[in-house]
């Protein structure tokens, strides 16, 4: 309840992309776009927030993002006492925030324990996932029957893929 998050937020997509999504009728744009306005610049993002404005951009500069591209937003509906003037109707994106455990959140969020649980039970399953993986890699080598080498090639796709979703999450160090 500190309204934070609703002072400062962004996304990994540019606003002009968001605007064209939003047009195209895509619900999720629509809806952020609904609540969040931007910033009309960086600076004045950083001038309203510097501490979080530098936590994300820090966190953008170590990733694959354009930082030219990052638009910050604040909620039309945050009151000067940090409570939602919408709340009893506010849009799902909102009730469903932080929407993964990546989401990059102020320093001192009371999200933060939260999430560094929710990103160590992802780690202990991906673990899990790699065991399994070698454990079939193996069999694989020796399996004789070709119906159950099919099962096999089949369950270590289907591992390889769900590990592949938290690569950008640093998975292949887990």
């Amino acid at each position: 309840m500190c309204g934070k998050c609703c002072r400062l937020a962004t996304t990994y997509v540019p606003y002009s992309d968001l605007l064209k999504m939003a047009q195209e009728n895509d619900e999720g744009a629509k809806e952020f776009l609904r609540v969040f306005e931007p910033y009309l610049s960086i600076q004045a993002a950083k001038d309203a927030h510097p501490e979080i404005v530098e936590n994300i951009l820090g966190t953008l500069r170590n990733s694959d993002s354009d930082i030219n591209q990052t638009t910050f937003y604040k909620c039309k509906y945050i009151q000067d006492n940090n409570l939602c003037g919408i709340y009893e109707n506010r849009p799902e994106l909102c009730e469903r925030f932080p929407t993964s455990p990546w989401s990059v959140v102020p320093p001192g969020c009371g999200y933060e324990g939260y999430m560094f649980q929710c990103r160590e039970e992802i780690k202990q399953d991906i673990r899990k996932h790699k065991e399994t993986l070698l454990e079939f890699e193996a069999e694989l080598k020796t399996e004789q029957s070709q119906e159950r080498k099919l099962k096999l090639e089949s369950a270590i796709e289907k591992i390889k893929s769900i590990i592949s979703h938290y690569v950008k999450y640093g998975s292949e160090n887990w």
